[in-house]
Parts: C-alpha cells; structure tokens; sequence
C-alpha cells in the first residue's frame, strides 16, 4: 500500500525515475480498487438503477498517476516518457509497453536521475 500511496503523493511527477516495484504495486492496487468500485456501483445499481458512477469517478481520479508512474516507469528503462503513447498501437503496442514496463532499470543514473532501487524507504 505504500508503493500506491507514494504514486498519489507524486501524482503530477513526470520526470525522475520509478522502480518495477513502484510501478507493478501501483497497477496492482489500482486494478484491486477498480475491481471494489465496479462491485459497489453494482451494489447501488441495483437499489437506483444508476451504474458506473463510482468507476467512472475513480478512473478519471487514477488516470494522471498513472501517466506519470508510467513516465517515470519508463525513465528508469532509459526510454522517454512519450513511449506510453505506444500503447496506441493495437496489440503489438500494449505488448512492447509491458516489455518495456517488465525490464529492469539502467543501474545507476542516467539522464532521468539517480538509481531509485536503492532510494525508497
């Protein structure tokens, strides 16, 4: 929970570098908390008869964080920020973007700055 609390706090930080770690968490929790917004709106579906109020909400709320965890996701791969745009590609972009996201970052700094691996808690 702290990788996903520490992804809201930089929410509007798309330079620097984020670790697989950061990243995989993030999208875990993400996918948890999507998941409980989607059974809630069912809940209050079906006594209002409105559905999607609540995910819809929360998808607006999560898409800037996970923009620029990605950015910095893909700093740390040497690769700029703009390669999310790939997923634009069908299929074969979503693809190289989780190869991209999978690979392990540069060791050291490079021009994104310093090594995260050993910065976090």
């Amino acid at each position: 929970m702290k990788w996903y609390l520490h992804v809201l706090n930089n929410y509007s930080v798309f330079n620097g570098r984020a670790r697989r770690m950061e990243y995989w968490m993030f999208i875990f929790y993400n996918f948890i908390f999507t998941l409980l917004a989607i059974a809630f709106d069912m809940i209050i579906a079906h006594y209002t008869g409105f559905f999607g109020t609540l995910f819809l909400v929360y998808t607006i709320a999560s898409i800037i964080p996970s923009l620029a965890v990605a950015s910095r996701r893909l700093h740390d791969t040497d690769n700029s920020g703009w390669m999310c745009l790939i997923n634009l590609i069908p299929i074969i972009g979503g693809f190289w973007f989780l190869i991209l996201t999978l690979t392990e970052g540069v060791a050291g700094s490079n021009k994104w700055g310093p090594d995260p691996k050993h910065k976090y808690f």
